[in-house]
């Protein structure tokens, strides 16, 4: 499963290693439980959906 990930201040989408998307759950989250999050983050996206971790924005990799 590739994610993209974009800031609020961003105009592009990045594919995003899930590695540093736990880097970025971490940030935006604090204490929260990252891998759980993560999980959580798969779940919602995997149907086309995209959601919002503080400013950071995930979506599925859209293959256009």
């Amino acid at each position: 499963m590739q994610i993209e990930t974009r800031y609020s201040y961003e105009k592009r989408w990045t594919i995003t290693s899930e590695e540093d998307i736990l880097k970025i759950i971490a940030q935006e989250v604090g204490d929260a439980d990252v891998k759980g999050t993560l999980t959580y983050i798969k779940e919602v996206i995997k149907n086309g959906k995209e959601l919002s971790v503080g400013s950071c924005k995930l979506r599925l990799f859209r293959d256009v």
